[in-house]
């Protein structure tokens, strides 16, 4: 779980393009939302876009988004639960 933390965290700085800060300087425990980053639902939706596209993984309301985008970890947690079996390495069990 700790390297799709790091994963998310690089392309969560990818994706918005937040060339002021390292995914290290990211606190997986932060809120995403109204948190440091300064992320907006305009934000949300680049997100969205790419863990469906990077992971096979769809987060299609807003209740169930507030929920996977409270933090990286909780992110993290719902991409590792949702990801296609196809995605999930031979050696790594989905239960934590």
């Amino acid at each position: 779980m700790n390297e799709l933390i790091a994963e998310l965290k690089t392309k969560i700085v990818e994706t918005l393009y937040l060339d002021d800060i390292t995914p290290e300087e990211i606190d997986e425990n932060s809120p995403l939302v109204g948190g440091e980053l300064g992320i907006d639902s305009i934000d949300i939706l680049e997100l969205v876009m790419m863990i469906e596209q990077d992971y096979g993984v769809v987060i299609d309301n807003k209740e169930l988004g507030e929920k996977v985008f409270a933090s990286v970890t909780a992110l993290a947690a719902y991409v590792y639960e949702n990801r296609p079996e196809s995605s999930v390495p031979e050696n790594e069990s989905r239960i934590s």
